[in-house]
């Protein structure tokens, strides 16, 4: 039997049994299983199975195990539950799973919360294309800054391959936004479709030339939406007789036009105001700005927040060319490193060594929530001074202009993706905020008795 086997066998038992289990899903790091009862989860056992990095309850139970091993835990697990990757059990039970999760909704919930869950789920099934993409740019620049013929074949290949998802990134977007909000998912993709056109360019509207791209994935976030709410809206009255033909047909008129007329001005202000206000606060605010972004990065990953940010990341790739915020926020995964490593000299914990000699490696690589969940948040103090150990490290960052030309990763995984060719200036930053974070927590983040609570 595998490791992951086990810790899948652990899990099913710590839920309350296959028959308590209605789907299960993973991200990058976290097995997630939606309970029928989430009353019947033991927590605390949850938590001691070893392998599992930290528990988290939301609307759905999240288990983080770590990059690699999620996919073969969440597999082991849906063949122990008899289910498939992400199907649904419908049997009568789900007015409780419902009203639970309404009550979770209510009480932990708000509204701006909801929406940022809401624009990560968009984002977060396209992590794994944006990731490979990157770094295949990444590659392809770092060659070119180095001397190679741009028109090389091999080159052009690379920078074929890895432009692909960020020219129909549009369609992606619109495509998973009408699917979470309940609308026809290919609906979505049309507002995608329409908002970077190119044809925009030869229509004249009001006696203006229409802008392809005009409000980016804003405009697409935003029509996709009403994609969604029109087509519930029109449905509610086409007889079923024609709701193939009439609903979606009608929905995308209405729409599309609308989109044209009022969503892409209105997501092109935004656009502008986002952009044009981050470049100035990381241009005027500098040290401070560097520091407070990078310092609170954290909590917003402590809560699954971070991907509501996606979008503006990639509105800043698309106007300026490169995202300057990324470099500095990615800050924050190297002051948890350097908070991890200073835990690990200092203590005698055998379970908590073996925890940070397993997270680390992936913590160096950008993926942060092993460490997050599994050592410096359940320790308490540690992942204050990893924060700041981050915010040392974003205020360099901030100083140096520091901008990346994709997204997806961070850590030592971002330096192909710097722009300017400011590798070693990234570099330094990194290890900036590697040893802040080691030295605030090894002077007075940590204490032997902390580790008692692991």
């Amino acid at each position: 039997m595998t490791r992951e086997q086990q810790i899948a066998i652990s899990i099913l038992q710590y839920v309350g049994g296959k028959e308590n289990i209605t789907r299960v899903a993973h991200c990058m790091t976290r097995v997630r299983v939606s309970l029928r009862d989430p009353g019947k989860a033991n927590m605390d056992a949850l938590t001691q199975i070893e392998g599992v990095m930290g528990v988290i309850e939301d609307e759905t139970l999240q288990i983080v195990v770590g990059p690699g091993v999620v996919n073969k835990v969440a597999a082991a697990l849906c063949e122990l539950a008899g289910l498939e990757l992400g199907e649904v059990i419908e049997d009568g039970m789900e007015d409780i799973a419902e009203r639970t999760k309404a009550e979770v909704k209510a009480r932990q919930q708000t509204p701006l919360k909801r929406l940022l869950r809401k624009i990560g789920s968009i984002f977060i099934p396209l992590i794994p294309g944006l990731v490979a993409s990157g770094i295949i740019n990444g590659i392809a620049n770092f060659a070119k800054n180095a001397g190679v013929d741009p028109q090389t074949t091999w080159l052009q290949l690379l920078l074929l391959i890895g432009g692909g998802i960020f020219a129909s990134l549009g369609v992606l977007v619109g495509y998973n936004t009408a699917k979470e909000f309940g609308g026809t998912p290919v609906l979505g993709a049309i507002a995608g479709i329409l908002v970077f056109n190119p044809a925009l360019a030869d229509i004249k509207l009001f006696g203006e030339a229409l802008t392809p791209g005009r409000g980016g994935l804003f405009a697409v976030l935003l029509a996709a939406w009403l994609m969604a709410a029109v087509e519930k809206r029109v449905r509610s009255f086409v007889p079923n007789t024609v709701d193939i033909i009439v609903t979606p047909l009608v929905t995308v008129l209405i729409v599309c036009l609308f989109t044209l007329i009022a969503v892409q001005p209105l997501a092109g202000w935004l656009s502008l105001a986002i952009t044009s206000g981050l470049k100035a606060v990381l241009d005027i605010g500098g040290v401070v700005a560097g520091a407070v972004l990078a310092g609170t990065f954290l909590p917003l990953v402590m809560v699954g927040l971070h991907h509501g940010l996606t979008p503006i990341h990639m509105e800043l790739i698309q106007k300026l060319g490169s995202t300057p915020l990324l470099p500095v926020l990615a800050m924050a995964g190297a002051g948890q490193v350097g908070a991890a490593m200073a835990v690990y000299v200092k203590t005698k914990n055998k379970r908590l060594r073996n925890i940070i000699k397993g997270a680390l490696p992936v913590g160096f690589l950008g993926i942060g929530e092993p460490l997050l969940y599994g050592v410096t948040l359940p320790l308490g103090r540690p992942f204050v001074t990893a924060c700041l150990g981050a915010a040392v490290g974003g205020a360099f960052q901030a100083v140096m202009k520091t901008a990346a030309l994709g997204i997806g990763v961070s850590g030592l995984s971002l330096i192909p993706l710097i722009a300017d060719a400011k590798y070693m200036t990234y570099f330094i930053g990194l290890v900036i905020s590697y040893a802040f974070g080691f030295l605030f927590t090894y002077w007075f983040g940590f204490k032997e008795e902390m580790a008692e609570n692991i």
